[in-house]
């Protein structure tokens, strides 16, 4: 049974491209629409999506090589085993800033891009050069995710 699953396991790894990030960002929703509205929005494509009416559903969203998946998509999310001891109304990543790199066009280009097509409540920091040299800008999505926008930088090394 092992060495069928192995096997299977391997087939299946065998037509999957790995990021070269191995780290996954996975935002609890309560609905997948406002998610890719929002995100188509900032360049984001859907990747696959499953809606489910009686279980937490998944999406997936790409941009270019940055990737976020989005878990639940319905009212179930509030009750994760983990998440449910908070008050649904509690702001979404609290003190944590996902943070995307834009490699693809100058960060002024891209911001002037995202300007034109969301809502300025969204936008809590505007394009700014800081001191160590990056540019970048912030927005909170409509869930509460505190998002940076930025210049790639290589965070392995001190700036």
């Amino acid at each position: 049974m092992e060495e069928k699953r192995d096997m299977i396991y391997k087939l299946s790894m065998s037509k999957v491209v790995i990021p070269k990030n191995e780290i996954h960002i996975e935002l609890h929703v309560p609905n997948f629409d406002i998610a890719e509205n929002f995100y188509s929005k900032l360049g984001f494509k859907v990747v696959w999506r499953r809606n489910l009416k009686d279980d937490t559903g998944y999406m997936v969203m790409r941009r270019d090589q940055s990737i976020i998946g989005f878990f639940g998509g319905n009212d179930l999310i509030y009750n994760h085993r983990y998440f449910k001891q908070f008050d649904k109304n509690t702001v979404r990543g609290y003190e944590v800033e996902v943070a995307i790199f834009i490699k693809d066009m100058k960060i002024e280009d891209y911001y002037t891009e995202v300007m034109k097509k969301i809502n300025r409540k969204y936008l809590v920091g505007d394009i700014k050069l800081h001191s160590y040299g990056k540019t970048d800008f912030r927005l909170v999505d409509p869930f509460g995710f505190y998002l940076r926008f930025s210049e790639p930088e290589n965070n392995l090394y001190e700036h």
